[in-house]
């Protein structure tokens, strides 16, 4: 399967509102790696992972096959980015303690990914993968949400997004296992920051290509009538979803 760049359009849109992982779940993935020598982070995107790995290992390689979201990564002293597909790298073999993929591994063609895992990742070295769920707000908005995802959104997600529909339980996965514990990422946001998250999703710009911006512009404004009701900000939780292995 050849990469489709469904993000590059919206490049700064994902640098600008995506919600930030928490602290303790890069502590918890640093703490079940062989060393701390080499991480990867694989389909960076804006860097968001790359920027904490580089805080718990010496060097972190991150890649993206996609220019314009390399373009709009974080830099680093530590990070080393480079615009690469995920199946095939310029990693050296046996060089990797940690391997993450931050809600993109649904995008790659699986048994190359894999195969290129096994071959530059480290004896005991893990591979942690992770999506999140639907934002829990408030009962009104979190329903708006779902009728936002599954109706005004439906026909314009590409097909594998079924794998973050399905938590990532679906996911081909041939590694041995390692149950983590519960993460969630956290925010306090104006209607501002949902609705820039919200257009960073790949099929609002479908949706947008298709039927013009007051296909999106209406429902933000109903969105808008619900957010606005008691206060301006508001606290939002994204449950967290992971696979995690172990190279043998």
């Amino acid at each position: 399967m050849s990469f489709r760049d469904y993000f590059s359009q919206q490049a700064k849109g994902y640098a600008q509102h995506r919600p930030r992982y928490p602290e303790a779940m890069f502590d918890y993935l640093a703490s079940l790696a062989p060393s701390k020598q080499l991480a990867w982070d694989c389909g960076t995107g804006n860097g968001q992972a790359a920027l904490a790995l580089a805080d718990r290992f010496e060097k972190v390689i991150a890649t993206d096959a996609s220019a314009a979201q390399i373009e709009s990564a974080f830099p680093h002293e530590r990070i080393e980015y480079r615009v690469e597909p995920s199946e095939k790298t310029s990693l050296p073999s046996d060089s990797i303690d940690l391997i993450t993929v931050g809600t993109a591994v649904h995008w790659f063609d699986f048994d190359p990914f894999y195969a290129e895992v096994r071959r530059v990742g480290k004896a005991k070295a893990i591979l942690a993968v992770w999506t999140y769920s639907f934002p829990i707000i408030a009962p009104e908005i979190d329903h708006w949400l779902e009728h936002f995802y599954w109706e005004t959104l439906a026909g314009f997600w590409p097909g594998r997004i079924h794998y973050l529909e399905e938590r990532y339980e679906t996911l081909p996965f041939p590694f041995e296992e390692i149950q983590p514990p519960e993460f969630e990422m956290k925010a306090t946001w104006e209607l501002d920051n949902m609705a820039g998250f919200l257009a960073s999703w790949s099929a609002v710009r479908n949706l947008v290509e298709a039927q013009g911006k007051s296909a999106f512009n209406g429902p933000i404004k109903e969105l808008e009538r619900i957010w606005m009701k008691g206060t301006v900000k508001r606290e939002i939780r994204w449950p967290l979803h992971f696979r995690i292995g172990k190279l043998t």
